[in-house]
């Protein structure tokens, strides 16, 4: 019995110790998550899907009616879904233990050209399974783009949607998203210490 109580406290360090390593390794896991922005679906602008326009050539005289009367009561509303890939590299490999995980929160702000405009969050958890593989998170989108750029002209404004719907030409929209997710693991809900900054040009983590 003497024994006995004598190795309690080494086996109670034994099974923190564990423990402290496991919730470190699967805070590594989800440390190493990485985001970037796909592409953008179904662009509408007061109303008009631009899907197949690239200028205002492109619009039916309706349509060009529809718009310059939009832009003349101070609105021109614009409605995407703007995709995010989501990459968990944690499939069993280099090391690290396969770590499935869900994103049960992702509050996000939308930058175009450096300018702030609109926020919101994703509507239901959403499953980021470890296989190194992209997931992709449908981030819905609407802004009014007079409200934030009311100092462009009609034509410039015009020019800002199709670019960033991926429509136009010429050079693209500087768009960003900045997000602050919340995982759902084996240790409960873990938030990001942090804001991360999504671009589409390389993934970040």
């Amino acid at each position: 019995m003497r024994r006995l109580i004598l190795l309690l406290p080494v086996l109670l360090l034994f099974a923190l110790s564990n423990l402290s390593c496991s919730v470190y390794q699967t805070i590594v896991n989800i440390s190493r998550l990485k985001f970037k922005l796909g592409n953008v679906n179904n662009f509408t602008l007061a109303g008009i899907n631009l899907t197949n326009k690239k200028s205002i050539n492109d619009f039916s005289p309706l349509e060009v009616l529809k718009l310059t009367a939009s832009f003349t009561r101070g609105t021109m509303p614009a409605a995407f879904i703007l995709n995010v890939n989501a990459v968990n590299p944690n499939d069993g490999t280099g090391g690290y233990p396969k770590t499935d995980v869900a994103i049960v929160a992702f509050p996000w702000r939308l930058m175009i050209n450096d300018k702030e405009t609109v926020h919101g969050d994703i509507g239901a958890p959403f499953p980021i399974p470890g296989t190194g593989e992209a997931a992709v998170i449908p981030i819905q989108i609407s802004v009014d783009l007079y409200k934030f750029f009311k100092d462009k002209d009609y034509q410039d404004i015009l020019s800002l949607a199709l670019k960033l719907g991926g429509f136009g030409g010429g050079n693209s929209v500087d768009l960003a998203l900045y997000v602050k997710p919340t995982v759902s693991c084996s240790l409960g809900n873990i938030t990001f210490p942090q804001e991360v900054k999504v671009i589409n040009y390389e993934y970040t983590k």
